[in-house]
């Protein structure tokens, strides 16, 4: 299975900006964007010239590294979101929201998106009282998500629900701690996706 191996510092000092691709250190002055906030390589101080094409690719690169989605499965979730009524790039960030690892993140039950999808691929989280272990798999408006009962131990899920106190869930998403577990009330609107992506640049380089 294809996957980004090297170091998740280096992809947000390419985008210039804090990705949140590793938990508590992201909060910390150890973040590599708090030390060196130019792009990774002997040109990284380097002045580059912001074109209209240069604006849209890094915007969806900058997309694509938050929710850990490579290039094939990124254009196919935008030909799903560009066939749906409504606003396309609304609709692309709409399914990205729902993948089950984005929604075990936004939980509290991982640090991380990463962490989140090593959870699902071990077993760890159920759906409706089944085991998922399909980190893309999207959740439905009335979906229950959970932590496995042999999984609710785990320091590194305790852990979590510690660090990430200071994150606030989702008005699209409710959650119970003592069960650990949530519930999915409806799929995101735009106002609810707290990131700051801007979608119609990703939208203009598609429809090239």
């Amino acid at each position: 299975m294809a996957r980004y191996t090297g170091a998740d510092c280096r992809l947000c000092r390419r985008e210039g900006s804090k990705l949140f691709l590793k938990g508590d250190r992201c909060y910390t002055e150890k973040c590599a964007m708090e030390r060196r906030s130019y792009a990774p390589g002997e040109a990284g101080k380097k002045r580059v010239k912001d074109t209209e094409y240069r604006m849209q690719l890094r915007e969806k690169q900058k997309t694509k590294r938050i929710y850990g989605v490579l290039e094939k499965q990124f254009h196919h979730y935008y030909e799903m979101a560009n066939r749906q009524t409504g606003v396309t790039g609304e609709n692309l960030l709409r399914i990205l929201e729902s993948r089950l690892d984005n929604v075990v993140y936004r939980l509290g039950f991982a640090k991380s998106r990463a962490e989140a999808r090593q959870q699902v691929r071990h077993g760890h989280i159920t759906v409706n009282g089944r085991r998922v272990d399909i980190p893309s798999f999207r959740v439905r408006p009335g979906d229950l998500v959970a932590v496995a009962p042999k999984a609710k131990d785990m320091l590194v899920i305790k852990s979590a629900l510690i660090s990430n106190e200071r994150v606030q869930v989702p008005a699209w998403l409710e959650v119970d701690i003592e069960k650990l577990q949530g519930s999915v009330l409806a799929l995101p609107q735009r106002d609810q996706i707290d990131l700051d992506i801007r979608e119609q640049l990703i939208v203009e380089l598609y429809s090239k």
